[in-house]
């Protein structure tokens, strides 16, 4: 699930960032700590670190889902929304004469690609999401659910760096459907009753 959604933002910035970007920048989804990049990432680089996974308990529901067909019906649960939390980076070539602001004009044209885009939707989705039916809802440059962003990067041991706070709504259904042959007839029982006077 967490990588059919790596590969779906994936294809979101291929698709919003101009092509002579997209042919000299590395999308990663790396730990951005204190040795990134790693060898598998070559430098500039767009990062995406999933850093939160949560239930989303405002569009939690208790209600059943019926699906029925000419024999049968099934009955299961909604599925559970799921928050995923992202943080992105962006890093500069190492022989950048100017390596801050080549990575705040790289994260501001990341920010505008991914406002454009309220609900993930159609070719983008990837794997398992391309077959939910619940649309998945993105939150772009609201606070995020980590508690400093400073302790953060104490945390990973690297240099604080520019950051956008990106979240999407995945449904997720651990719940298994029970299925029941579809009722097409209906017996009636009548008796007569007896008054007595």
């Amino acid at each position: 699930m967490f990588a059919d959604l790596d590969r779906t933002l994936q294809r979101l910035l291929e698709h919003e960032l101009p092509r002579e970007i997209t042919q000299q920048v590395t999308i990663s989804f790396e730990t951005p700590d204190d040795r990134f990049p790693p060898t598998s990432v070559s430098l500039p680089a767009i990062d995406l670190f999933l850093y939160d996974v949560r239930e989303n308990l405002e569009l939690r529901t208790n209600e059943w889902i019926m699906e029925r067909d000419q024999l049968t019906t099934q009955r299961k649960r909604a599925p559970v929304r799921v928050d995923c939390s992202y943080l992105i980076t962006a890093w500069a070539s190492d022989s950048a004469p100017r390596p801050a602001e080549d990575e705040h004009q790289l994260l501001g044209m990341v920010m505008i690609g991914l406002l454009r885009h309220r609900i993930l939707s159609g070719d983008f989705l990837q794997g398992a999401l391309a077959d939910q039916s619940l649309p998945l809802p993105t939150t772009t440059l609201q606070p995020g659910s980590l508690q400093s962003i400073g302790e953060f990067w104490q945390a990973l041991g690297g240099k604080p760096k520019a950051a956008l706070n990106y979240k999407v709504t995945i449904s997720v259904d651990p719940y298994s459907a029970a299925t029941a042959p579809l009722v097409t007839d209906m017996l009636m029982r009548l008796s007569e009753e007896r008054i007595e006077e």
